[in-house]
């Protein structure tokens, strides 16, 4: 069993930087490929950025490239989500989620566990 808690979301203005934290319990931290999927108001939830179980591997949805960065630091059961260059559009409740087996990383019903979700707004 994981549990995974976000840290808080927040507001910030567009072309701001933002950089959500999603601490992970449990056992075999390493053996978990971590992802974040959002949910905007009156969307549906989307994939964002993906990171493997040693770290060396990352994806990104195409929204988000080259403006947020996923990392982890599995010696702290940690994942993270650097968020620079906001846009109003990147405003969402985001989500960590975890996996314990392979699949394609975009598919939502691949991950195992998930946190609650982070409200992040970024105003215009």
């Amino acid at each position: 069993q994981v549990q995974l808690v976000e840290s808080d979301g927040g507001v910030v203005q567009a072309g701001g930087s933002l950089r959500l934290s999603c601490a992970a319990s449990g056992r075999n931290f390493n053996s978990y490929r971590m992802a974040w999927f959002r949910q905007g108001p009156g969307k549906e939830r989307e994939f964002v950025a993906h990171i493997s179980g040693s770290g060396y591997s990352t994806m990104y949805g195409d929204s988000v490239r080259g403006r947020f960065a996923i990392s982890r630091d599995n010696d702290k059961n940690t994942v993270n989500l650097q968020m620079n260059s906001l846009k109003p559009e990147d405003t969402a409740v985001y989500y960590c989620a975890a996996a314990g087996s392979g699949g394609i990383v975009r598919d939502q019903r691949k991950y195992d566990y998930w946190g609650q979700g982070t409200q992040v707004t970024v105003s215009s």
